[in-house]
């Protein structure tokens, strides 16, 4: 995965009817997590994608993240009906540049559909589970703010995490350029890797 091309990327996006945003000026992002079929629990093993154009070239950069919440959360659902795996999907104007606890991150304003995982075993359950759409606080975030971590235990409950908190700090700053010249406005698309498959 960690291969992939912004044009396969979009060419994706394009077939599911997902916007692909391409104003030429730059900074204006695309962003985009790929769930890998890896289900091992506990692991950084999915990818955040960036992308833009400019001057009819694209820039882009993808980052290893975890798209599902750790071990912990998923034996200790902080709700009743379940832990949040957030849904494949592209959700429109979903972030802003706000907070995750006291620091500065992607925060949920959108509504965004999760399937609730409850019965409190290491899987991930995304079939014959409930769905539910609304505001999650499914926030895009960092794991430790001073290393690279190995494992996402309490880090995401449902949350985009990247694993390295040098990357999110780039993408902070591809985030407030864009914010200076399309607003405090964001989409994310979740994507899977077998999306990918010919």
């Amino acid at each position: 995965m960690h291969h992939l091309t912004p044009d396969e990327i979009a060419d994706v996006m394009s077939s599911k009817s997902y916007t692909v945003f391409t104003d030429s000026r730059g900074h204006d992002l695309n962003l985009v997590g790929i769930r890998t079929s890896d289900d091992s629990a506990n692991r950084f093993n999915d990818y955040f994608a960036v992308f833009y154009r400019y001057d009819q070239a694209w820039t882009h950069f993808l980052f290893p993240i975890t798209t599902d919440p750790g071990t912990y959360w998923r034996e200790n659902p902080e709700l009743v009906k379940g832990t949040a795996i957030v849904k494949p999907g592209q959700y429109r104007s979903a972030y802003k540049i706000g907070r995750h606890r006291r620091y500065k991150a992607l925060q949920q304003v959108g509504t965004i559909t999760v399937f609730r995982d409850a019965n409190k075993d290491r899987l991930l359950d995304t079939t014959g589970v409930d769905e539910d759409s609304g505001l999650h606080a499914i926030n895009i975030h960092r794991a430790s703010a001073t290393r690279a971590s190995t494992q996402v235990d309490k880090w995401s409950a449902g949350c985009q995490v990247f694993q390295d908190p040098d990357h999110f700090l780039f993408l902070l700053a591809l985030c407030e350029k864009a914010k200076t010249k399309f607003g405090n406005s964001f989409s994310y698309t979740l994507l899977e890797d077998s999306d990918f498959d010919v």
